[in-house]
């Protein structure tokens, strides 16, 4: 019957996925000049999903790898800050020139922290104390959406375990440098549209993936390309797009905005704790709901993400008084 969608639960064959790492002795290269202060560990930070993630890496000397799906096809890109303020950045792949013509953007270069206004004492404090916080824009957003999905209703350590095991076990290794430095980092580019759909129902099971989480994401990754063109939408259109798929919800939407736009506005509600750290921080008021938090942010309208953002760096959140979220295990079922 035309327009039905059949679910197709035939295992990608893993030897297929596994390849060889696409390592490439080249690499093309990049400097840029920021605008002002800019902090390469805020601004990238809200790309790494946990500590073992496949498709990041930060490392003690300052340098930075991530390793992505571009237009163009695979990359990864590395960036590092320079003595002068100037960001080195190197990047291999068929997605090499997308990465680097897209740096400045990445980095921050269309945001507008100075048009920031703080309301509050803390808020003005932590802004002053960071002056390097610029929020990114990747351009892209199933990479963000995708583990936003994971992320629905269960614990962190549970979507980051999620995420690693599809995109490693699916995914393809990261083109790089031919060293074994970089083989060690085991970077992995997460799987192309077609791969998320073609992996069967046990795989998902395998993951500790319940059926909701697993269909929202069948669902979104039929539609990749008109996902894809949020990117350039205005705050308001973008999240009607990603809202149009069922099990998206304003929650989602945001979190992927707030990566895949750099939007300054997309505030997350529908979140456990954020109501209750933002109304401690602004008001003391631990048990804030949703509309007590957008309240308090209304001042904020048009950088409520900022906002809260600051807040959260500014490490002035409520003492926890209930145990944590147990994990399901739900392999196991």
């Amino acid at each position: 019957m035309a327009g039905r969608f059949v679910p197709l639960t035939t295992a990608v064959p893993r030897q297929q996925q596994q390849q060889p790492a696409v390592a490439e002795a080249s690499a093309s290269h990049r400097t840029w000049t920021p605008p002002g202060p800019l902090d390469l560990r805020l601004v990238l930070s809200p790309l790494r999903r946990g500590p073992a993630d496949p498709t990041y890496r930060a490392l003690p000397d300052g340098t930075f790898w991530r390793a992505t799906r571009t237009p163009a096809g695979p990359g990864t890109l590395r960036v590092a800050a320079a003595r002068d303020g100037r960001i080195a950045a190197a990047a291999w792949g068929p997605g090499a020139q997308w990465l680097l013509d897209q740096l400045p953007t990445l980095l921050g270069e269309g945001d507008a922290p100075d048009a920031f206004r703080p309301r509050h004492r803390l808020v003005a404090t932590t802004h002053h104390r960071r002056p390097g916080l610029r929020l990114l824009r990747t351009g892209l957003v199933m990479e963000s959406l995708i583990p936003s999905i994971l992320e629905q209703k269960v614990t962190t350590d549970e979507a980051y375990r999620a995420w690693r095991l599809l995109v490693r076990t699916y995914g393809t290794p990261a083109p790089g440098p031919a060293d074994a430095e970089f083989a060690a980092y085991g970077l992995h580019v997460m799987p192309d549209a077609r791969t998320w759909a073609r992996i069967p129902s046990w795989e998902w099971h395998r993951a500790g993936v319940d059926s909701k989480r697993s269909a929202t994401i069948l669902r979104a990754v039929r539609v990749a390309r008109r996902m894809e063109e949020a990117a350039s939408m205005e705050l308001p259109e973008a999240m009607a797009r990603l809202q149009l798929i069922p099990g998206i919800g304003p929650w989602t939407a945001a979190e992927t905005l707030q990566r895949s736009n750099g939007a300054a506005d997309a505030v997350t509600v529908g979140d456990i704790h954020l109501p209750g750290i933002v109304g401690y921080a602004l008001a003391g008021d631990r048990d804030a709901d949703d509309d007590a938090m957008l309240a308090l942010l209304a001042p904020y309208a048009g950088q409520r993400h900022r906002a809260t953002r600051l807040i959260l760096l500014s490490g002035h959140t409520p003492p926890r008084r209930a145990p944590r979220m147990t994990p399901r295990d739900i392999a196991r079922l």
